[in-house]
């Protein structure tokens, strides 16, 4: 693995504008705009129903699950400074923490032990990671009570 970056440089900031802007574009924009609001699984079932073609979001979460992904790669690789990176990139890893409860289950289910490899990265070993990450997956520990008491 490539060392981390010591210090963000102006090269940090272009590649941040240029990620904000691809966020802008129209349909991306409409993608996470739905996955925020709409996935939000309580079981396993609810995660594989995504991932198939049929299913509503299906697009919608591919396009943003592999945005994520190739974004935190960059710190990952050290071609971006991790912790400037999270500052304004950690929309990614809510989606991130409302799937790593089946995470296993996922990459077996789609053949890809490597799926949200950068995400679980950015979460693990980024002090802002970790931040966002506990922060999202209080949100999402929530919901899914919320979702059990509602079931009775």
């Amino acid at each position: 693995m490539p060392p981390k970056k010591k210090h963000p440089d102006h090269h940090d900031a272009d590649l941040a504008i240029k990620l904000y802007d691809l966020r802008r574009e129209a349909v991306m924009r409409e993608s996470r705009t739905a996955v925020v609001a709409r996935f939000l699984p309580a079981s396993w079932d609810d995660v594989l129903a995504v991932t198939k073609p049929e299913h509503p979001l299906n697009a919608a979460f591919r396009q943003c699950s592999t945005y994520w992904e190739m974004v935190y790669s960059m710190a990952r690789h050290g071609v971006m400074h991790g912790e400037f990176m999270m500052e304004s990139s950690g929309e990614g890893l809510l989606l991130f923490t409302r799937i790593e409860p089946w995470l296993d289950q996922y990459r077996q289910h789609i053949g890809n032990p490597l799926a949200f490899r950068n995400a679980e990265w950015v979460a693990k070993e980024t002090d802002l990671g970790r931040l966002i990450a506990e922060r999202f997956r209080k949100r999402v520990q929530a919901h899914l009570a919320a979702a059990k008491a509602a079931q009775g």
